[in-house]
Formats: structure tokens, C-alpha cells, sequence
């Protein structure tokens, strides 16, 4: 018996979340139905703006390649950014020295640690180092280079080199967004190369992403899912994405504090 147009279209979009394309034989031979069938359902699921229909298939709807000022995306998932960022902090020990990328739920890290006075935090954000000095009792490492008015922080080869000179313990990353076929992926090509070379300085990456990111693709490589050892989500984030994490050998934290394998 084959399969309703609603399963049908859960089905689609979940591998389109997976995947970013479907291919219409291949859809029409799993779920036992004809070609024609198919075709009719990719072209409603376009005119629902779900995904985008293209010859033989379809693909999904890419995220807005330009990202938000900083102050508006302060507003957008603000609670699973305030768990995301709570469970972060719990995973920084005494001692250590981190490096927090920049981004709205890094921030978070930082709004829980403020009893942590025996850790070092470097960062290249503003808005971070403004919190830190006002709510962090420990040491503060602010990366200088050129300024990125509009999302407030500093890139370019001056921070780069600043970077590649120090040794940190963690670096918490915040992913613009989370695909199987592009991994991790920022807004910025410059914001993608500090990202990088936090990586390649830190004894451990953590990357943090609330569950909206999931399926989306952005500007910039950071880096392929390979790279990736340990993510930090919200409840919010599907059962598919979590099996798949799983198939991947990633260690994906829920921010409740659960953690699926």
C-alpha cells in the first residue's frame, strides 16, 4: 500500500533536509508510487515554498545567503541559545582556556560562567569581550584585526595571526548552519577562517547550533562534517537529525543534558 501525500511530503522534506536534493525515479521506486506521482507532489510542495522544483528532482530552499545584524539576532531562538549556552559552560573545567567564536549563543557560554575565575576566555567578539568585562571574574584575551562593523568582531590576517599563536583547552564555534552535504557553514567567508584556525588551536572543538541550523547551508565552509567530534543543539532538533549525528560518530549534546549517540 503506498504511502499518503503527508507521509509522502515528510519523507521528501526530511531528505532534503538530510541531502539538500531528491531525485524523482529514485523517490517514486521507495515509495512504490509513479514518477507522475511524484512530480505532482514536488510541484505542490514549490508552490508551498518548501522546496524548489528542477528538472528531474528538486532541491532545497537555501537559507538567506546574507546574515542578520548582530543586535537583531539576539532575538531570533533566544531560549534554546540560553540552554545551549548553560550546558557549553558546564563542560569548561577549572583551568582551562577557551576560545568563543563569534556569534548570540557564544554570549550564552559567558552568562554561565561567572564564577569561573580560575578560566581564561579569548574571543574575538565585542559583544563578548562587553560581557565578560562586566559579568566574567576571569582572565580576558581580546583578538585585535580588522573591524566587521556589522556583526561586531575582528578578522582578517592580524587576528588570524594573533590566533595562531596561542594554545587553548576548548573552543565553542557557533555554526550559521548544519548539512550533510556542505557540514558546518557560516555567513562569512572571513568569519569561516577564524573559525578555522580556533580548530586548528584548540585541543577540543565544540560547535554550537540550536536546532533551527539543521538543514540549512551558508556562505562559507568552515568545515565537512568529518571535522566534527562533539555539537551542543536544543530539544528541539529532530529525531532524523539525531539518528543521523549518530551514523556520522558525532557526539551530540541536547542541551537539556541528554546526550544521543
Amino acid at each position: 500500500m503506498s504511502l499518503s501525500f503527508e507521509k509522502r511530503k515528510r519523507r521528501i522534506l526530511e531528505r532534503l533536509s538530510m541531502e539538500g536534493r531528491v531525485e524523482v525515479p529514485v523517490l517514486a521506486e521507495e515509495f512504490g508510487v509513479s514518477t507522475e506521482t511524484i512530480r505532482r507532489d514536488l510541484e505542490r510542495l514549490d508552490g508551498e515554498g518548501r522546496l524548489k522544483k528542477v528538472y528531474g528532482g528538486a532541491v532545497r530552499v537555501r537559507a538567506d545567503s546574507l546574515e542578520l545584524p548582530f543586535d537583531e539576532k539576539r532575538l531570533l531562538h533566544a531560549d534554546e541559545k540560553a540552554a545551549i549556552g548553560k550546558f557549553a559552560a558546564s563542560m569548561v573545567k577549572e583551568g582551562d582556556t577557551v576560545m568563543l567564536g563569534n556569534g548570540t549563543t557564544t554570549l550564552e557560554v559567558i552568562r554561565h560562567l561567572t564564577g569561573r575565575s580560575n578560566v581564561t576566555i579569548i574571543t574575538h567578539s565585542t559583544p563578548a569581550l562587553l560581557l565578560a568585562l562586566e559579568a566574567f571574574p576571569g582572565k580576558v584575551i581580546f583578538v585585535g584585526g580588522e573591524v566587521n562593523k556589522r556583526q561586531q568582531s575582528t578578522e582578517g590576517p592580524l587576528a588570524e595571526l594573533v590566533l595562531s599563536r596561542l594554545r587553548v583547552n576548548k573552543a565553542f564555534i557557533s555554526a550559521g548552519g548544519v548539512s550533510l552535504t556542505d557540514g558546518i557553514t557560516d555567513y562569512e567567508l572571513s568569519e569561516a577562517n577564524i573559525s578555522r584556525k580556533m580548530m586548528e588551536r584548540a585541543d577540543e572543538t565544540v560547535f554550537l547550533a540550536d536546532s533551527s541550523k539543521f538543514g540549512n547551508s551558508t556562505f562559507a565552509s568552515v568545515c565537512s562534517l568529518d571535522d566534527v567530534y562533539t555539537m551542543v543543539t536544543d530539544a528541539g532538533l529532530d529525531d532524523a537529525w539525531r539518528r543521523e549525528m549518530a551514523e556520522q560518530n558525532i557526539r551530540l549534546w541536547i542541551a537539556e543534558g541528554e546526550e544521543s549517540r
